[in-house]
């Protein structure tokens, strides 16, 4: 741990990140990819993995969108998104329609079966969620529901600063954090 001198920077030294336990990126990482592989292991027997069920979630809540839109709402590169959605096309889990305005846009949508599997994966992620916080003093997972979202925020913004600075696009937004 790194002594607070008054006067002195609030933040750690450089060194202190030498420890990949004391790096947020990396918990967050690790964290993130535990959850992935607890929520897979509930959801696949329904035919659902991990990177299908991002989709899902937004979709679920809202239907349409269009794959530029999808791919940003989820944080990921629209050719991802694309191989995403041809294997939950083959899947039986959304189909693509093309826009009826701008023949270059593709909106998506769930079919009846992906409607359906909400009700059934939703108390999935609950149980997984139980399981992480388990032992975890509920105010501080709400400390952690309000710091985790105005992390993101506090990198999307840097990320947008650099790429005006730098003429370039920005990376994808994940602030657009679906519940």
């Amino acid at each position: 741990m790194w002594a607070h001198v008054a006067g002195k920077s609030k933040h750690p030294p450089a060194e202190f990140y030498e420890n990949p336990l004391n790096s947020i990126g990396y918990l967050a990482r690790i964290t993130f990819r535990s959850f992935s592989r607890a929520l897979e292991r509930r959801t696949i027997g329904d035919g659902v993995s991990a990177g299908q069920w991002r989709f899902l979630r937004v979709l679920w809540n809202e239907e349409g969108l269009t794959q530029r839109e999808l791919s940003r709402r989820v944080g990921m590169r629209e050719p991802t998104t694309v191989t995403a959605l041809n294997g939950m096309e083959k899947s039986g889990l959304v189909r693509r329609v093309p826009s009826k305005k701008d023949r270059r846009k593709v909106h998506v949508y769930l079919t009846p079966r992906a409607r359906k599997l909400r009700v059934k994966l939703m108390p999935k992620v609950a149980e997984v969620n139980v399981v992480a916080a388990e032992g975890i003093d509920p105010a501080d997972i709400a400390i952690l529901r309000r710091v985790l979202p105005q992390m993101s925020a506090n990198l999307a913004a840097e990320d947008a600063a650099y790429a005006a600075a730098h003429g370039g696009p920005a990376s994808l937004p994940l602030g657009a954090i679906n519940p």
